[in-house]
């Protein structure tokens, strides 16, 4: 396995055209736990890195990295800009100097690292009903040398049993329960567009 600029590149656009597909059902899955709006915040995103994408034309993984980051963070809103930020920031980081991924194992360190961030930010846990329950599995998997889109799938949807403890869904407690966390669903979206580049 080997990801250069131009597959990051890919990966992100095909996770940009994921968001717009599923907008409307990312801001379902968020009406009733959240304030409804986790997909439009999410296209916002990922339509400003189109803007900016064209503007800058990033050379190198890491700036492909930050020019996706600072669209997160300048442009979505709620919870999920900042955690996303936070993510893509500590990937940018660990990606300088890096011309080629070469390896699942280093990509799972990267994805670890952005995992790390959202961790720090949100100040949360594996299983708080989070994103944190797709990134963890998903850089676990990558360590070990493989990721299907079976196991995001399953990370996914192991939030629905699970009761939030973060943000807005917290407040209504055992009632969190039945509901798949929509950050987790962006997420598992976003490793789905990394599955079908790398293969």
């Amino acid at each position: 396995m080997q990801l250069t600029a131009e597959d990051v590149q890919t990966w992100f656009t095909k996770f940009t055209d994921k968001i717009k597909e599923n907008k409307g059902y990312l801001s379902d899955l968020d009406t009733p736990i959240g304030d409804g709006d986790h997909g439009n915040n999410m296209a916002r995103g990922v339509n400003a890195y189109d803007e900016s994408f064209e503007q800058k034309q990033p050379e190198t993984i890491s700036d492909t990295f930050q020019v996706f980051s600072m669209a997160m963070i300048s442009k979505v809103g709620g919870a999920s800009g900042p955690l996303y930020g936070s993510a893509l920031m500590n990937m940018v980081k660990e990606t300088k100097g890096i011309e080629t991924i070469d390896s699942y194992e280093q990509l799972g360190s990267i994805v670890e690292q952005g995992l790390a961030g959202i961790k720090k930010r949100g100040k949360t846990e594996f299983e708080d009903k989070t994103m944190v329950d797709v990134w963890e599995p998903v850089a676990q998997s990558l360590k070990e040398g493989k990721l299907i889109k079976d196991q995001i799938e399953k990370a996914k949807e192991h939030t629905k049993d699970l009761i939030a403890k973060k943000g807005r869904a917290s407040y209504l407690g055992e009632r969190s329960k039945g509901h798949i966390d929509p950050g987790a669903a962006s997420s598992a979206l976003f490793f789905d567009a990394l599955v079908e580049v790398i293969g």
